[in-house]
């Protein structure tokens, strides 16, 4: 049976960040993951708080060398009105870019820095059994040609995202507050694309601020663009090979004839019931991170971020635990995470019950306000000296009030 330090089971962002940091503290590492690579994935724009966990995790430069579509900022459409968000203008003080990616291209290359920092990499594996205890895991699994394995580690991490291996076997998924939703989408050739169109993701809201229309563009000239809505819209969109949802794309006002002569560079897929939650995300032996703790929702790009801050932090708890250290899980580990969960969940509510668009659609948004939003946009959720974070949970409300009361003498300082 192979022993090692700590198995992390997926090989996504959140794996390969928590795996190449304990690598880099001299733990012998394995990744189990279900399957192979390059393998597609939605979740393509970044957000600038996510750089810093690659570099401290010692993948940014092997991101960097693949020359992935810039990111800029960030552009709300909703009709005539338009609403642009530059990551240079914001209220913490971090990274001002970050990148557009095919997942696929992304993830692999993260999982190929991580072996060439000697993590031990294992594709299309399946986790069939897992038993935990206070110094000893026992974990079971399947390979391609069926031969089932066991190997023992000092501890897991589970970044297995939507597989949620840790969750299932140990009964700890909940359901989502968010009505269900889905997306449907597909990568377009973008022969119209500007020069502003390539560095920003584009979002565009329509049907009472119920559905919107993602547009990220890459470097090789294509676009990813994807709709979300409710569940029956996103069905009835899909369905005959996606052929309402093509016609949509190519006939929507707001996208001013983009994609009108594109061809699809793959018939459209799409996803359903994406949002939900756990119940914990540790236990004797295991910690959960990226989207096997929680997803909520695409709209402001929010998940992979997620993914290497959950995935950067288990690690240094796991360093912890493993050198002796007492470690408070749910003190320093969970409650950090839910923290930035919350503050996303706040403006994931604030997009659909119209709030949030309010404030970014207003005839006159002040500049402070306007560069602590773009903050958030920009994933520093946890910057509490922001008033757009700290205050999440009513001050999106309680300015929407105040726009909504009267658009046109609407001042800042009535707010605080």
């Amino acid at each position: 049976m192979q022993t090692v330090d700590v198995v992390v089971i997926g090989a996504g962002p959140a794996g390969t960040v928590a795996a190449s940091y304990l690598k880099k503290q001299g733990y012998n590492v394995t990744i189990l993951e279900k399957e192979t690579f390059p393998r597609f994935q939605i979740g393509e724009s970044l957000l600038p708080c996510c750089m810093e966990h690659l570099e401290e995790s010692g993948l940014l430069e092997a991101v960097k060398a693949r020359n992935f579509q810039r990111k800029t900022g960030a552009a709300f459409v909703r009709g005539e009105k338009k609403c642009e968000f530059s990551f240079e203008e914001q209220f913490t003080k971090g990274w001002t870019w970050t990148w557009q990616v095919k997942r696929a291209d992304f993830d692999n290359t993260l999982a190929e820095a991580a072996k060439a920092k000697g993590v031990d990499v294992h594709f299309e594996c399946e986790v069939l059994k897992v038993e935990c205890s206070a110094d000893k895991q026992l974990i079971e699994y399947k390979d391609i040609n069926g031969k089932i394995h066991q190997i023992e580690s000092r501890f897991i991490i589970d970044s297995s995202g939507y597989g949620r291996v840790l969750p299932k076997l140990f009964d700890l998924s909940k359901p989502s507050a968010f009505s269900p939703r889905g997306a449907v989408f597909s990568h377009l050739e973008d022969k119209e694309r500007t020069e502003k169109a390539g560095n920003n993701i584009f979002v565009h809201s329509f049907d009472d601020n119920k559905s919107w229309i993602w547009a990220i563009p890459f470097s090789d000239g294509s676009t990813s663009v994807g709709i979300v809505g409710n569940k029956e819209k996103i069905i009835e969109l899909a369905e005959n090979g996606g052929e309402k949802y093509k016609k949509f794309i190519r006939e929507f006002r707001d996208l001013e004839g983009r994609f009108s002569d594109s061809d699809f560079k793959f018939e459209p897929r799409h996803i359903l019931g994406y949002s939900i939650g756990v119940k914990k995300m540790f236990g004797e032996g295991f910690v959960l991170s990226g989207n096997s703790t929680e997803f909520l929702d695409p709209i402001f790009s929010s998940g992979v971020t997620f993914a290497t801050a959950s995935g950067l932090l288990s690690a240094k708890m796991t360093h912890k635990h493993l050198q002796g250290e007492p470690v408070d899980w749910k003190k320093d580990y969970e409650d950090v995470i839910q923290k930035g969960i919350n503050v996303f969940r706040s403006y994931v509510t604030g997009w659909y019950n119209g709030d949030f668009q309010t404030i970014v659609f207003a005839s006159n948004i002040e500049k402070g306000i306007k560069y602590q939003i773009c903050s958030v946009l920009a994933g520093y959720v946890w910057d509490e000296t922001n008033p757009f974070v700290k205050k999440h949970d009513s001050i999106l409300q309680t300015l929407a009030k105040v726009i909504r009361m009267d658009e046109k003498d609407f001042k800042s300082s009535t707010v605080f």
